[in-house]
C-alpha cells in the first residue's frame, strides 16, 4: 500500500466496487483496513515585505485595516469578521477571539500599531458593536450596521490586490 498513491488505491477500490455490483451482482463489502492517509499542508507564509506591498496596494481603507488586522493578529477570515469592539482589551494588550477553530475561544496579543490603527478606523465608522461593519450604505450606514463586512467581498478584493502586487503565493479561502 505504501508504494501506491492514495488516488491509485481509490480508483482500484471503485473499480472493484463496480465489478462486484454490476458484473457479479454481489453486495459490496468495503474493506475496513484501507483508509486515506492523513495529510496536513502548511499554508504559504507572506513575508513582511509582501504584506506591506499588499497593504499599500489596497485602496479601500476598511479592507486595508482588515487585512492588516488579520496579518498582525494571525487571524482567520471568519475570526476577523466576527471581531467586536468589546473583544479588544487595550489595558492588557490582548484580543479575545471568539468561536475560533473548533469553537474554542482564545486570546492573542494586541500589537500597539494594530491597536492605534483600529482606534483610528473605529473613529471613522463608530459602530458600537462591530469592528468591521458592513460596507453597504457607506460610512453613515456602518455606524448602525448589524452585520460584518461580506466575506465574499473581502476575498474577491484580496485576490485582486494579490494579482496587482504580483504575489505568487497561493491564497486560500478560509472561514
Amino acid at each position: 500500500m505504501a508504494s501506491h498513491s492514495w488516488s491509485t488505491v481509490k480508483l482500484d477500490l471503485y473499480g472493484l466496487k463496480f465489478y462486484y455490483a454490476h458484473v457479479l451482482r454481489q453486495p459490496w463489502v468495503a474493506p475496513g483496513l484501507i483508509k486515506p492517509p492523513k495529510t496536513q499542508r502548511l499554508p504559504d507564509i507572506v513575508t513582511v515585505e509582501e504584506a506591506q506591498r499588499l497593504f499599500a496596494a489596497t485602496r479601500v481603507i476598511s479592507y486595508r485595516v482588515f487585512y492588516f488586522t488579520l496579518y498582525s493578529l494571525g487571524l482567520r477570515l471568519g475570526e476577523g469578521l466576527r471581531l467586536q469592539v468589546g473583544d479588544i482589551d487595550a489595558a492588557r494588550g490582548r484580543v479575545h477571539i471568539r468561536n475560533a477553530k473548533g469553537n474554542r475561544d482564545r486570546l492573542v496579543p494586541l500589537p500597539q500599531a494594530t491597536h492605534q490603527l483600529l482606534r483610528r478606523f473605529w473613529s471613522v465608522h463608530r459602530n458600537p458593536v462591530l469592528l468591521f461593519p458592513s460596507r453597504q450604505g457607506g460610512v453613515k450606514a456602518a455606524a448602525t450596521a448589524t452585520t460584518p463586512m461580506d466575506p465574499g467581498g473581502v476575498q474577491t478584493t484580496l485576490h485582486k490586490v494579490i494579482t496587482t502586487c504580483g504575489l505568487k503565493k497561493r491564497s486560500r479561502r478560509t472561514a
